[in-house]
């Protein structure tokens, strides 16, 4: 089964704004600002930067509200909470062991980089060899 893209596709400045924009009107008229019980945060908050977003509209989002954990990367704008689960410390982090699986190969957390037939990158399990039917070719390794 596909994996979704790592990183997910990156959002232009006007981007960032109007999804920010966007999350917080829906948060402000839902009462998604505020933490139910059942989840450990809110469906958004103020102090979350959305820097990317999955194809099923999932955004992943730098957490900047003050603390320990500020700056870790989570996912937020669905049915639940944002979701902080197995998250990166930090964007450099996360764009170091990209950098990494491309230069060395290797993969990311269990997903390995690809190139669809259309030339995009796209993130999927080890030995996959193709997407909806089309095939898929492992990255370039190392340096040109």
């Amino acid at each position: 089964m596909p994996q979704q893209t790592l990183p997910p596709s990156d959002l232009s400045v006007s981007g960032i704004v109007d999804r920010w924009q966007t999350c917080m009107d829906i948060a402000t008229e839902n009462d998604g600002l505020t933490t139910r019980p059942w989840d450990d945060e809110p469906w958004w908050h103020p102090l979350w930067v959305p820097w990317a977003e999955s194809a099923d509209g999932g955004a992943q989002v730098i957490d900047q509200r003050p603390g320990p954990d500020e700056g870790r990367l989570g996912w937020a704008g669905h049915g639940g909470g944002g979701d902080f689960t197995d998250s990166w410390p930090g964007l450099a982090g996360l764009l170091h062991a990209v950098a990494r699986a491309f230069h060395s190969g290797g993969g990311v957390r269990g997903l390995h980089p690809y190139l669809t037939a259309q030339g995009e990158l796209w993130w999927d399990e080890e030995n996959c060899h193709e997407l909806e039917g089309q095939p898929l070719t492992p990255a370039p390794i190392g340096l040109s």
